[in-house]
């Protein structure tokens, strides 16, 4: 599969779009139909979309691979068949008192030619769920994976040719030069995921085209531990959390804020938790999957000894691979907001752990930063719990546990501020890549001659109720 160049990216748009004018929007019928033909290609090459990600990650846990890339994924779908024929139903709208003898209501609309931008961290799901969303919102669809899982792309790749037409959805390869084109193209909408700083440049190019944009980026989410809660039954879904994927996930429990007195007790049962579900060589692991290359294997080596240098305890719970990028877990303690793991999202197995000593100071401490992804709360305390909801705005929480959130199809996922904008998953996603477009049916009594004589009396008095 070769690179696009800019005047492919411009022939595939034109194309996809003259389709849709041509043939306007699909029906329920043919939608659903997409979606089971999508679905079924996805199950059929299971085991090659498991291969394609151990070859570009080198190694990527098969287990984890079916459980957070190929369930998520075919759930998504499932969902959607289910349930986008009442999504496309119009709904009917109150109308004012002037106008009773109409009727008003709003039909969601497809809007046209959708460009997805997929990132390297999850390939597969992150990939086909906007997809999977954009063909249930009867759109058509550009798909840019990323450059960095080259095997995984060009398996995908296979899928949409297999299952579409390229008039229908279309995919394209080729580096941040390609990105950069396909994201200044005029496109009816674009999704993108990936990192806060590229996020603003898809936004600032789709800004110039007026072209609407769903971001799904990520930040530092923090998980809040309520004084005296279990840390045995934290530090278990912490290092579920942190540990999926090797931390490579974008609602990934970034650092732990927990009470003074507890730091201990966590720092303890969070190794424990960290061995018991990994007891081996993560070098050697089937069940451990190795930072993607050898730049962001760097990247987190060096976040590791600049904390070091800054004074930080260093816990390290396995060896190191240099050679195969596998970087096993590490717990930092004594850190500091001005440390260099702390001003930039981690994305990898590396837990700061910081304290407080009030709620109010761990309230605090999230707001002066930017609105994180997710937000993560351990503890039973009701009226805490409430209190750190209300006051800290973030993207999407969950309680007693971490990254379970995005599993439920029925809630929309999306961040705030540097975290995104936008949401997409079920409704919302439909919501997203469609336009709600209002109708009015005038019925056969014409209200503006209530503005005309002989009505004068009866409009003033209608007027002066609903101005009063």
């Amino acid at each position: 599969m070769s690179d696009a160049t800019p005047a492919d990216l411009h022939r595939i748009l034109d194309r996809q779009r003259a389709a849709f004018l041509r043939a306007g929007p699909p029906d329920l019928k043919q939608r659903r139909a997409d979606l089971r033909r999508l679905k079924a290609e996805i199950l059929k090459r299971r085991t090659e979309i498991v291969c394609a990600l151990k070859t570009d990650f080198g190694q990527r846990s098969e287990r984890e691979s079916a459980i957070v890339e190929l369930i998520p994924l075919v759930q998504s779908i499932n969902y959607m068949i289910a349930h986008v024929g009442h999504w496309m139903k119009p709904e009917r709208r109150h109308v004012s008192a002037y106008f009773q003898c109409g009727r008003a209501w709003v039909v969601r609309q497809p809007v046209g030619v959708v460009g997805i931008i997929a990132p390297w961290n999850y390939p597969v799901s992150l990939a086909l769920v906007p997809l999977a969303t954009a063909i249930a919102a009867g759109n058509r669809a550009m798909l840019k994976p990323s450059e960095f899982t080259p095997a995984t792309s060009a398996l995908i790749g296979e899928i949409v040719r297999a299952t579409f037409p390229p008039e229908q959805v279309s995919l394209v390869t080729g580096d941040g030069e390609v990105g950069a084109a396909f994201s200044a193209l005029p496109f009816d909408h674009i999704l993108f995921t990936g990192s806060t700083a590229v996020g603003k440049k898809v936004a600032e190019a789709a800004a110039r085209n007026l072209t609407s944009a769903t971001l799904e980026l990520g930040g530092k989410s923090p998980v809040v531990i309520e004084p005296g809660f279990s840390m045995q039954r934290v530090s278990n879904r912490v290092a579920f959390g942190k540990l999926t994927n090797a931390g490579q996930t974008c609602i990934a429990p970034d650092y732990v804020l927990v009470h003074e007195n507890d730091r201990d007790t966590f720092a303890t049962s969070y190794q424990e938790a960290v061995k018991k579900q990994h007891p081996g060589s993560y070098a050697a692991s089937p069940d451990y999957t190795a930072i993607l290359n050898a730049h962001h294997y760097a990247r987190l080596t060096g976040l590791i000894d600049n904390a070091a240098a800054r004074g930080a305890q260093v816990i390290r719970l396995g060896s190191n691979s240099d050679e195969s990028h596998v970087l096993a877990p590490v717990l930092l303690l004594d850190v500091t907001p001005q440390m260099a793991v702390m001003q930039e999202e981690i994305f990898g197995p590396v837990l700061p752990v910081l304290t407080y000593r009030t709620l109010d100071e761990a309230i605090a401490f999230i707001n002066a930063r930017p609105r994180p992804l997710a937000l993560y709360y351990f503890g039973d305390n009701r009226v805490d719990r409430d209190r750190l909801l209300k006051r800290t705005i973030s993207g999407n929480v969950t309680i007693n546990g971490t990254l379970l959130h995005i599993a439920q199809d029925d809630l929309p996922f999306g961040g705030v501020g540097d975290s995104g904008i936008g949401a997409y998953h079920g409704k919302e996603g439909f919501i997203a890549l469609t336009h709600a477009r209002g109708v009015y049916r005038q019925g056969r009594f014409n209200a503006a001659t209530l503005l005309q004589p002989p009505f004068g009396k009866l409009t003033d008095a209608i007027t002066n109720l609903i101005l009063r």
